[in-house]
């Protein structure tokens, strides 16, 4: 099949996304194409990708680039243009709308990921994403959601349970020949004595939360537990850290982020507000188990005692004790990180056979083989 995807966001993240169902698709036999914006991050897809950037904007468009109508206009040329089996809309922008609409009125069958049906706190245009959310859920063919919690909330709102998808979100982030050796061969872990929070500080995300379980860890644990990587979060540094807390506030390359997944005693995601995060998956591909707090999905990645631990979101105390007593078993660590890199191995297995048997299903063809059970 020839599947197109469409990215018009130069969002890094939903690029990182959208390159793993691409390689996925070319490793299950498709002809895989993907139009999106000039300003793509290139390096995060492989070479058998063939990369279309109609238009320039960044952004998801819920600003003046929205007002960008010839932009809208040689997006959906270039796509007709390239008669596509499917088209698999990725990430969230003001023109996807217009875009099924069109597309269904050309006899395109479309899938549309949802990434958060409800916006998280704080974010711009909360009122106009959770509309635009609405609309696209009446308007593509199929889609894909990656949570069963959410796959539940889309069938009671009218869905038919064959039109809607969940399953993980499995991708690493990192440059395409990256991720393929730490998806096949990744180095060898060790297992500090500290904590990884990583990514992008938001204040979902529970950053605040975290320095305040870690005063009472860092009475009793001088040396440094903790290393919180990722632009923003400068502001609450200094006099509001608590002792052994170490900031990387900047954006983290390949090799190093790569470089503390591998040294973390654990990967710690103590969200107030989120839906789903591929940093489970990440820190379980390196063989390092997760705490997570019970916000949206991300209990459902987790096999609490086996491969990590979930502790009520906001529940300071509670983070701090889970916090506290992972970092002090080394061997538990290493034990709970090999279970979780069984679990990644098994999730992308399975993974790969749903994602082709739903493209063969949005399209209206048969299956080639059956989903693994």
């Amino acid at each position: 099949m020839r599947i197109v995807y469409i990215l018009l966001s130069s969002t890094f993240g939903m690029h990182q996304y959208t390159a793993d169902l691409a390689q996925t698709a070319i490793q299950a036999g498709h002809e895989v194409h993907l139009a999106t914006s000039s300003r793509y991050a290139a390096d995060r897809y492989g070479p058998g990708v063939c990369v279309h950037t109609p238009v320039s904007t960044g952004g998801t468009g819920f600003g003046r680039a929205g007002l960008q109508w010839r932009q809208l206009c040689a997006t959906n040329r270039s796509v007709l243009d390239l008669q596509p089996d499917v088209v698999h809309i990725t990430g969230v922008h003001l023109w996807n709308l217009p875009l099924l609409w069109r597309l269904r009125s050309a006899g395109i069958r479309t899938l549309h990921t949802l990434h958060d049906l409800d916006p998280h706190p704080g974010v711009q245009h909360g009122s106009l994403i959770r509309l635009w959310n609405r609309l696209v859920i009446r308007s593509a063919d199929h889609l894909l959601v990656h949570g069963e919690v959410y796959r539940r909330r889309l069938l009671a709102a009218g869905r038919s349970p064959e039109s809607v998808t969940a399953m993980p979100l499995l991708h690493l982030f990192g440059g395409h020949r990256n991720v393929e050796q730490w998806e096949y061969a990744p180095p060898q872990p060790e297992y500090g004595s500290w904590a990884l929070f990583f990514g992008r500080q938001e204040a979902y995300k529970g950053v605040q939360e975290l320095l305040k379980a870690g005063r009472s860890i860092a009475a009793q644990r001088p040396h440094p537990w903790l290393v919180i990587a990722g632009e923003g979060g400068s502001s609450v540094a200094d006099n509001k850290t608590p002792p052994g807390v170490e900031w990387r506030s900047r954006r983290i390359d390949d090799d190093e982020g790569s470089d503390l997944f591998r040294r973390c005693g654990l990967v710690v995601l103590p969200y107030t507000g989120a839906t789903q995060s591929a940093l489970i998956a990440a820190a379980y591909a390196f063989s390092k188990p997760v705490l997570v707090s019970d916000s949206g999905a991300l209990p459902e990645y987790v096999t609490p005692g086996e491969t990590g631990w979930v502790v009520p979101a906001g529940n300071v105390q509670a983070l701090a004790g889970s916090l506290y007593s992972a970092l002090a078993d080394p061997d538990r660590l290493a034990h709970m990180g090999q279970q979780g890199r069984r679990w990644y191995v098994e999730q992308r297995r399975r993974a790969a056979a749903m994602m082709d048997n739903m493209l063969y299903q949005t399209a209206g063809q048969a299956r080639r083989y059956q989903t693994a059970n």
